[in-house]
């Protein structure tokens, strides 16, 4: 198996398939800037000429308004339109026009260039949004676990790069997103107790691999994201020492490029903006952000396709 410019190439019997890399961001512990992470990520890959192609598997549904903007977002859920709930629900409830339930095609959950992506050509980015209902498959998790990896499969042949936003908690959604990933990205805000979630993911990941050993799912790296002011400080900087110790027992990798703390983050995520369009936000900030970008489509194996 050949991996080149961000697909895995299988060969066989003369013909060659491509299949996009799926990383997961999670971390056990919240508010450390997941969400804010893939949605630039997703952006960012996307105007280096990649397919890319992200899903909210949050049922607090951040990526979705971020990405998706407030106003459009909200008709979204006003028109009943589906969400990654009916792909592990497996069908479309009736509704609407609907008399009775259909299966759910995949078609019908991807909002298309959402918000400002709009101007996108050749459908760059897509997005499989959440809501909150999505909470409700943890009443009954039975079979889930592989719904969305199987739906993938009928597109992961039309993108490169598959981002897939994570709730901060160990449940079935979790294990939702080890089936269908390669990969996953750690963010890790330097503040008091910034390791706690980091054994719990640890654990989560070899639990799964256990039970599942033929799957092949491994950490990128951790991304140290200064999401407050505060993260500067002394206490940032204990916990940045032991996030490097946690890691380094772990063998995981900490991406070298750092997210400074700028106010132009929140208001990106406000506007629906990607970084490097977003009013006032300045050139070390998108800087920094460009290169961490790098990094890690690098460490994924993906060439940008832009020159």
């Amino acid at each position: 198996m050949k991996r080149n410019r961000g697909v895995f190439r299988l060969s066989g019997k003369g013909e060659t398939l491509s299949m996009a890399v799926t990383v997961s961001l999670i971390n056990m512990k919240g508010g450390v800037g997941k969400t804010t992470i893939a949605s630039q990520l997703a952006y960012a890959a996307s105007d280096d000429g990649l397919k890319v192609l992200a899903i909210d598997l949050d049922p607090q549904s951040n990526l979705s308004q971020s990405m998706m903007g407030p106003r459009d977002y909200v008709d979204h859920l006003k028109n009943n339109r589906p969400t990654v709930a009916q792909i592990l629900e497996e069908y479309i409830p009736p509704g609407g026009d609907l008399g009775s339930p259909r299966p759910i095609d995949l078609a019908d959950v991807m909002v298309k260039n959402p918000g400002p992506w709009r101007y996108l050509e050749g459908g760059a980015l897509d997005l499989i949004p959440s809501r909150l209902e999505l909470s409700r498959t943890l009443r009954n998790p039975t079979g889930k676990e592989r719904r969305l990896a199987r739906s993938l499969t009928q597109v992961s042949d039309q993108y490169d790069l598959i981002i897939i936003d994570c709730a901060p908690t160990d449940s079935i959604l979790t294990d939702v997103a080890y089936f269908a990933s390669r990969y996953v990205i750690v963010p890790v805000k330097p503040e008091f107790m910034a390791t706690i979630g980091l054994p719990l993911l640890a654990r989560s990941i070899q639990a799964f691999q256990a039970e599942n050993d033929d799957h092949k799912i491994e950490i990128a790296g951790l991304i140290i994201n200064y999401s407050s002011s505060y993260s500067e400080g002394p206490e940032g900087r204990r916990s940045i020492t032991d996030v490097e110790e946690e890691a380094r027992k772990r063998g995981w990798q900490i991406f070298s490029h750092r997210l400074d703390y700028s106010a132009s983050y929140p208001a990106a995520a406000r506007e629906g903006t990607p970084i490097d369009q977003t009013p006032y936000a300045r050139e070390p900030v998108r800087d920094k952000f460009a290169k961490l970008k790098g990094e890690i489509l690098e460490k994924l194996g993906i060439e940008r396709r832009t020159p």
